[in-house]
């Protein structure tokens, strides 16, 4: 792909090294547990942010019953401004979260991974457009199976290539979330 992301731009917003992944992705089959799991880090983070969290969701393939995923749970942290890490990151760090991305020209995105559970948390602004994005494809997926199904098939079929960067693989499903959320437009 000539649009690929290189080694050197993942770098630049990756707070600890890159290490190449080079090889094909693991998807799960979906589990009555990832919502359990979701439910104990909203809690986790909302009783250490207190105030500080605007919103908090579960978003991404495990939030969608009958998705299949890499098994990590994402989630979509609303806060004040995510660009003052100050106020969110100290916080969570003392609690054992790690910041590894740190994306000031995508939303002011922010990623912390979890102390004991294999997880995504999205940061970002209140008000970001991606949050809004992110959850209108994940209700899409929710309430059309023929969506839901398609996206399945697709992220089968990708996972079995080997990439770089597990971000390889994400980008890779660009064009049918785009479709997808054209859908849920019309």
């Amino acid at each position: 792909m000539s649009n690929e992301i290189t080694d050197e731009d993942l770098q630049k917003v990756t707070v600890t090294p890159v290490t190449p992944h080079n090889s094909t992705i693991d998807l799960a089959d979906y589990s009555e547990d990832w919502p359990r799991l979701y439910e104990r880090e909203a809690a986790r983070v909302t009783a250490i942010l207190g105030d500080t969290v605007r919103r908090l969701e579960h978003a991404g393939s495990t939030s969608v019953p009958g998705l299949p995923a890499k098994p990590i749970i994402d989630m979509v942290l609303a806060v004040a401004d995510s660009a003052a890490e100050e106020t969110y990151v100290p916080q969570l760090r003392a609690h054992g979260y790690v910041l590894r991305i740190r994306e000031p020209d995508w939303f002011e995105h922010r990623l912390l991974k979890g102390p004991d559970t294999d997880i995504n948390l999205h940061v970002f602004t209140e008000g970001a457009s991606e949050i809004t994005r992110m959850l209108t494809f994940r209700d899409r997926l929710r309430t059309h199976p023929e969506d839901r199904d398609r996206y399945a098939a697709a992220k089968r079929e990708l996972a079995r290539r080997t990439w770089r960067h597990v971000q390889h693989y994400a980008d890779a499903k660009t064009a049918v979330v785009q479709e997808i959320l054209d859908h849920a437009q019309r």
